[in-house]
């Protein structure tokens, strides 16, 4: 009966990982959406530019490797939203790292930041479903 099960999941689980592996070879697109809180807009340029220097560079560093790291202003094009961070990287577990030890600065705990939302995708990704679904028959 084991075997019969196995057989019959086999298939089942090469598929699986096949869909997957492409899935997971690409790389995810984060988009982190924040909008300034009073108290960061109260600190001088220079206080907010020593906080940063000591407190969120090194976490950066820390997943440097990994997790690529771009940070945007739009407080002159959205009034819900004055920055973002995009994010890319392969590796979510060094993104949720780089999360934690944000949540653990004053970034998150004052917080010098409100955030607004987190959102997650992958490039051009239905292309890859598209090329598994071809192979279907």
């Amino acid at each position: 009966m084991k075997t019969l099960i196995i057989l019959f999941f086999l298939p089942i689980m090469i598929y699986a990982q096949k869909t997957n592996s492409a899935v997971k070879e690409q790389p995810y697109t984060i988009l982190i959406l924040m909008n300034a809180t009073p108290e960061w807009l109260s600190l001088t340029r220079n206080e907010r530019s020593i906080f940063f220097e000591k407190e969120v560079i090194p976490i950066f560093g820390k997943v440097g490797n990994s997790v690529n790291v771009k940070l945007c202003d739009s407080e002159y094009f959205n009034a819900q939203v004055s920055d973002f961070m995009i994010l890319e990287t392969t590796n979510l577990d060094d993104y949720k790292y780089l999360i934690e030890k944000l949540r653990d600065t004053k970034v998150y705990g004052i917080p010098y930041f409100i955030i607004k939302d987190i959102i997650i995708g992958q490039q051009n990704l239905f292309e890859s479903f598209n090329e598994t679904f071809k192979t279907e028959k």
